[in-house]
């Protein structure tokens, strides 16, 4: 083993290898202006060659890590990597790589991951955090841009984009109304768990839900049940539901690691979909799966995932006013709604 082998590749090394200067190696690593492609390619060889890896600390030092930070509130819910999917692939073929950054199960490691996010110098950051506060939100985003996911804050330092989760939870709530369902409950997070917060995406679900039930002439039917925000929660919480002398005839959860919670309940108690209906939201790859072929709200997770590269990338370049994106969701109606036994539904469109 040779004595370079033995230490760290440098930057020097590259340059020494490529037959050019320091400077011309940190042009190429930065993608600066100025480059010719013959240079670049003697570069990018040494580079190969060598195995060099520019170290993420050095870059930010000369003006950019290269990075992009995403934290999520959790590893399990299934929506998410459909988020970390659109943003790599939006990234793939460019400099950049992304950094993930748990929360923690309850939601409430919001700020610490993103404080982790930025002080490594990251470029910038995706945060689907509902329990952040705007200010600090805003207070952070003068320094580092940032793009938050699934706010629907009125931002001035930073961009959102969001899914019209007013229209989504008519489209859920419509679509049972339409199956013949007027005992409609939904099952939705904590509010400790977003902080309260009138813009976060599942307070705003509520809202949309208690809407559809009031244009419906449900109003004095209208019922919001809180769990914790996973599926035991949910699972715990919809067997005392179902337990019930009158029990819902449907059930439109949150999002569907909460509907898969609401499901479990069904199938321990030996009901099914003929007896209570599930729709969930997110449409997350599981809900589509055969075997399960859940009713759920379709958001477009992988196209947030892309648009969010986009925004970052036009923050970094020097855009400064704030942007607020919004998704039209779709209705995905499977195998777990069906109509109310005796009532006769109008047609429906199946999702996939």
């Amino acid at each position: 083993m040779t004595a370079q082998a033995k230490r760290s590749i440098t930057i020097e090394d590259v340059a020494r290898t490529a037959g050019v200067s320091r400077a011309a190696v940190s042009k190429v690593i930065r993608d600066a202006y100025g480059v010719s492609d013959d240079m670049r390619s003697r570069v990018q060889a040494a580079i190969e060659e060598l195995g060099y890896r520019p170290r993420a600390s050095a870059r930010a030092m000369r003006g950019s890590s290269y990075t992009i930070g995403i934290e999520i509130p959790t590893i399990n819910n299934h929506f998410f990597p459909k988020i970390i999917t659109g943003a790599a692939g939006a990234l793939a073929g460019s400099s950049y790589q992304l950094i993930i950054a748990p929360a923690g199960p309850n939601h409430d490691g919001g700020p610490q991951a993103i404080e982790v996010l930025a002080d490594r110098q990251v470029d910038g950051i995706l945060a689907i955090s509902p329990a952040v506060a705007p200010e600090w939100l805003e207070n952070l985003a003068q320094r580092t841009p940032l793009v938050m996911l699934g706010r629907h804050d009125a931002s001035v330092y930073y961009d959102t984009i969001v899914d019209d989760d007013i229209a989504g939870a008519r489209l859920a709530v419509r679509h049972l109304y339409d199956l013949g369902h007027r005992d409609i409950v939904h099952l939705t997070i904590n509010p400790e768990a977003e902080d309260h917060l009138a813009t976060a995406p599942h307070a705003v679900r509520s809202h949309g839900y208690e809407l559809a039930m009031r244009e419906l002439g449900l109003a004095d039917r209208a019922r919001v049940v809180h769990v914790e925000p996973n599926e035991m929660g949910a699972r715990e919480k919809s067997l005392e539901l179902l337990r019930e002398a009158h029990r819902p005839t449907a059930i439109f959860a949150g999002h569907d690691e909460l509907a898969l919670g609401v499901l479990q309940a069904i199938a321990e108690l030996g009901l099914t979909a003929a007896d209570v209906s599930v729709i969930g939201y997110d449409d997350t790859d599981i809900a589509a799966h055969p075997l399960v072929s859940m009713s759920s709200v379709n958001q477009s997770g992988t196209r947030m995932g892309e648009i969010v590269v986009g925004l970052l990338l036009e923050r970094i370049a020097g855009r400064t006013e704030a942007v607020h994106e919004v998704i039209a969701p779709k209705l995905m109606a499977r195998n777990t709604t069906a109509p109310v036994a005796g009532s006769t539904p109008e047609p429906r469109v199946t999702g996939p």
